[in-house]
């Protein structure tokens, strides 16, 4: 709960509740009993267009929602409507998951009451403070992706209660697994109460990442059904095994949508200025789902903070993702660094040493960010996603950029590098895909394999799709290894999606934000045990190197760049665009990275004694511990 006390507050008479909603002619705050009968508390307004009323004798558990009147003008940005009943935006918990009914987006004086279909928001303590600490991950480490219903629901050994919930992340499989592979931090994708978008039910789908959100505060029932304190307890577990949270936060729209889109709670309440809108009023939509969050509005910045706070402060997360970050930093005339919130979350006392991480790109004017966000925040960086999939593919001349991002990209970041390097995600191509499709097969997703992105820099290894061909089989799991040990031999902070550690396949679906199904689940019976002990090898070694781990840019003096022949690289050797091998020495330590991106296996000639690199590898060499399971030898 904010301190003074937006939302439910609990005093000795009863509940205070608090909404803004300046526009607005009327507001009731709605009770319901265990029978759903309404009890309907007339609010009273007060400065600045807050709403206030005190309930006596209402106290925890109790379930209520909101119902706002006034002028009703869509083309205006004007939505009330008494018969839509609204989420309160700081209910602290939901009775149940929103399902989406068009109902809920009938207009006003056309539908019936929704209270039916609306989940109630609940009364609830805020839970006794986490006490303060650092976070437990910081930039270098591994963040480990996954959608918290996806990752455990097939999960042989997690029991069956716990399966898809949050609560499965803390069982002793589940952190053991963990901690083989090196996880510094699991990034939990939406966990916050969402809707489906209104094209899936007609299709029989649903929505199977949450990026559609409803509330910023109360989490979906479905990944927690033993709300917060399952998040928090959660969170502790993970804690004591080493292991930090970060959580994967919406806020550049809300499941509202467009003008057609379900009336929930925001837009019932001050659309004008919880949504962004062209001066004729319009919905602007920068993000691709139908409106756009107003994060320039001082009440929203200040929605946003107290809910990045709550879960801080009441569950312990040591960080957040923030899914099209640059609307976060969108003024009228572009992009800021130091646009208002983005210097907000910077200055918090709570926030201020959080891990923030930006996806730097949506579709709105000037998008596209990477590089731009400035410290502390980190970056998914797309562009070394592409890089190192073009090299590995073999297109022709990307020698340079290999080596480029190989290092930290420091053609993009200057002093530190910022950015978190992966090969895959949520959203594109799984890991193993990569390697075994060169075209997105989406047809399940009712859109005509019109969706999803088109250039995925992907290949199949000669036949497309599932093959039971044994040369094609060792081709493909040759490829995963030889991403697996890039991205591990990368400078900097990586990422790995739950389940690319041993092959996991979404049938070449790339956009399966709408397959919440076997298509997204993963298949733990299924994984390839080859490569799940190379991951294993490669994450509990580059645990222990420094060199890799470090965040400082390269210069000169730390590295030199080699030859197969042990020589340093000539300008014409960067610009030859048949180039597929390259040595990176660290200077201080005597790490070398081998790389050796032609078919064939080749002997490398290095001061330490000749190393033969199998063709399509990656092989480390020093005076140290090598990983087992990973190319490798003194």
């Amino acid at each position: 709960m904010s301190a003074d006390g937006f939302g439910p507050v609990i005093d000795a008479g009863g509940t205070r509740f608090a909404v803004w909603a300046p526009e607005a002619t009327q507001l009731w705050l709605c009770l319901f009993d265990a029978d759903d009968r309404e009890t309907r508390l007339p609010m009273a307004r007060g400065e600045e267009g807050i709403w206030q009323v005190h309930a006596p004798g209402v106290g925890v558990g109790v379930r209520y929602g909101l119902r706002a009147d006034g002028p009703y003008d869509p083309d205006s940005g004007l939505w009330f409507d008494p018969d839509k009943l609204l989420l309160d935006p700081y209910a602290p918990a939901i009775d149940r998951a929103f399902v989406h009914d068009p109902m809920l987006a009938v207009p006003r004086g056309e539908g019936e009451d929704t209270a039916p279909l609306s989940p109630k928001g609940v009364v609830a303590p805020p839970l006794p403070a986490v006490a303060p600490a650092p976070p437990r991950f910081q930039p270098g480490g591994l963040i480990y992706e996954l959608q918290v219903r996806s990752f455990s629901l097939l999960h042989p050994d997690v029991p069956e209660a716990q399966r898809g919930t949050i609560a499965a992340l803390a069982h002793p499989v589940v952190i053991d697994h963990l901690q083989k592979l090196g996880v510094g931090a699991v990034e939990l994708m939406p966990i916050n109460a969402w809707i489906d978008e209104r094209h899936l039910p007609p299709l029989g789908l649903r929505n199977a990442w949450g990026y559609n959100p409803v509330s910023y505060f109360a989490l979906d029932p479905r990944l927690a059904p033993g709300g917060l304190t399952e998040l928090r307890d959660t969170v502790a577990a993970l804690h004591d095994a080493g292991i930090g949270v970060i959580m994967d936060m919406v806020y550049n729209h809300d499941g509202e949508s467009d003008r057609l889109g379900p009336t929930l709670s925001l837009r019932g309440l001050n659309a004008r200025d919880y949504f962004r809108h062209e001066a004729d009023g319009r919905l602007i939509n920068d993000t691709g789902t139908g409106n756009s969050v107003d994060c320039n509005q001082v009440m929203v910045r200040r929605l946003i903070l107290e809910s990045l706070r709550h879960f801080v402060v009441q569950a312990g997360i040591d960080g957040f993702r923030f899914d099209l970050a640059p609307a976060l930093g969108r003024l009228p005339d572009g992009f800021d660094s130091d646009a208002p919130l983005l210097a907000e979350m910077r200055a918090d006392p709570v926030l201020g040493d959080r891990i923030l991480i930006a996806e730097p790109w949506d579709i709105g004017p000037g998008g596209y960010q990477l590089g731009r966000f400035g410290p502390p925040w980190l970056e998914w960086n797309d562009r070394y996603r592409d890089d190192m999939r073009r090299f590995w593919r073999g297109d022709a001349g990307t020698i340079g950029a290999f080596a480029t991002r190989l290092a930290g990209s420091s053609d993009i970041f200057e002093g530190t590098t910022r950015s978190v390097n992966f090969l895959a995600a949520h959203d594109g191509f799984t890991l193993a895909d990569c390697t075994a499709y060169a075209d997105k097969h989406n047809l399940a997703n009712g859109e005509d394999n019109r969706d999803g992105h088109g250039e995925n820099f992907s290949w199949n290894n000669g036949v497309e799709g599932v093959s039971d061909d044994p040369a094609v089989v060792a081709a493909r799991r040759r490829d995963i290894k030889a991403l697996l040990s890039t991205l591990f031999c990368s400078r900097g902070t990586l990422m790995l999606t739950a389940g690319d550690e041993f092959g996991r396949s979404q049938m070449g679906n790339n956009n399966a934000y709408a397959q919440d199904n076997g298509i997204s689940w993963i298949e733990w019976d299924a994984r390839d045990r080859e490569i799940e002990a190379h991951a294993f090898a490669l994450g509990q070694w580059r645990r222990r190197c420094a060199d890799l781990t470090d965040v400082a840019l390269l210069g000169e003096d730390d590295v030199v760049w080699l030859d197969e022949g042990g020589q340093p690289l000539s300008v014409a050797q960067w610009e030859d665009p048949a180039r597929r091998r390259l040595v990176l020495h660290f200077r201080a330590s005597g790490l070398s990275l081998c790389i050796n991106g032609a078919e064939g296996d080749f002997l490398f000639d290095l001061s330490g004694g000749p190393l033969m690199v199998p063709g399509r590898s990656v092989m480390p060499q020093r005076r140290s511990v090598i990983p087992e399971g990973a190319a490798a030898r003194d």
